[in-house]
């Protein structure tokens, strides 16, 4: 395996691996909202902390777990055209969507948030409620792991796409996570 190869293989197992674990959010954010529910309309508690959770669950899952569906394909797609073309084609596609969108939207999104990131950690931006979650600054960062993480899927989808283009093996993820 080459380095180009090794840097794809990487990048998507980093991908897949982050995906996997913030999956399991996803069970914990309808099981926390169903408590927030309960405990509301059947015994009329309500706790600004556990609705908060569901928020920060929420966008945790969706901003982290984004790259892992591109990996997967997983995104909307129109594919009129694309479904049935050649792989090669493909490959074009993928690499020129990459670094005409993909990647300068990313690097758009860093470049606005990493100000914004950076002012709620130096005052350790906490919920405005007093018993909500005291880490805003910590839900702010996933913006700039949102956006790193899909230009690391993004980087990956052009360096598989000019493989495919030289008629080189590249290394392909398989939906049950095996390479091959």
């Amino acid at each position: 395996m080459n380095t180009v190869q090794r840097v794809i293989a990487w990048i998507d197992t980093a991908n897949d691996l982050i995906g996997r674990v913030v999956s399991s959010l996803a069970l914990f954010m309808v099981l926390v909202q169903f408590c927030v529910v309960v405990l509301r309309y059947v015994f009329g508690l309500s706790f600004i902390w556990m609705q908060e959770s569901v928020v920060y669950l929420h966008a945790t899952l969706f901003m982290l777990g984004a790259a892992y569906t591109l990996l997967h394909e997983g995104h909307v797609r129109v594919d009129i055209f694309y479904r049935t073309a050649p792989l090669k084609t493909k490959a074009l596609v993928d690499a020129v969507g990459a670094l005409v969108f993909l990647l300068p939207v990313c690097g758009l999104i860093l470049w606005a948030s990493v100000p914004y990131v950076s002012a709620s950690w130096s005052i350790l931006e906490g919920s405005p409620e007093t018993s909500g979650i005291q880490a805003v600054y910590l839900l702010k960062s996933a913006i700039i792991g949102f956006a790193g993480l899909m230009a690391m899927q993004g980087l990956s989808m052009i360096l598989r796409s000019v493989l495919t283009l030289l008629n080189t093996p590249t290394p392909k993820f398989i939906k049950d996570g095996k390479r091959s």
